[in-house]
């Protein structure tokens, strides 16, 4: 899945508009303008169309998180998460952790849209990727989650960021 189609979900799902995705990703250290913000949201094929790299949507989901948990003190021996590579597994744990959810939260909405996992196969999601039990996270479970979230399977409801 692309960061522009991904980025495109979760603003239908969470309910954002194209100020509120200008406003989280400031947060998240990456300022960005309203208009460059439309571009992203459109589709390939239309005039204008921009990809979305990494750092963008990093910097989307870490405002999402700060936007709704708050900013917390970096630690001097943790590594940024903006220097490692954006995957499905981080995308889906950093919405996790934004969203507050538990793993039962994560399983009901998985089966809203229609996904039935085990607490054990969810958990795989989440390990480190050297782990014995570590599971990639495909485009289709991230597109699911997604849906779930769409479907009104979470705490999903939107809040606005703090005004600076």
């Amino acid at each position: 899945m692309t960061n522009n189609d991904l980025l495109r979900r979760l603003r239908y799902a969470l309910n954002l508009n194209g100020e509120t995705i200008t406003e989280l990703c400031a947060l998240g250290g990456h300022e960005i303008g309203p208009i460059d913000v439309l571009k992203l949201l459109k589709k390939e094929e239309e005039t204008g169309f921009v990809a979305c790299d990494d750092t963008v949507m990093g910097a989307f989901l870490d405002g999402l998180i700060v936007s709704r948990r708050g900013a917390l003190e970096p630690k001097p021996d943790a590594a940024k998460t903006a220097d490692m590579a954006l995957n499905n597994n981080l995308i889906l744990r950093k919405l996790r952790i934004a969203l507050e959810l538990n793993d039962e939260a994560m399983l009901a909405i998985l089966e809203k849209a229609g996904v039935r996992l085990s607490k054990p196969e969810l958990s795989a999601l989440f390990r480190a990727k050297g782990h014995r039990n570590y599971k990639p996270c495909g485009d289709q479970m991230l597109r699911n989650f997604i849906r779930g979230l769409t479907l009104g399977g979470g705490n999903a409801s939107p809040t606005s960021p703090p005004s600076a």
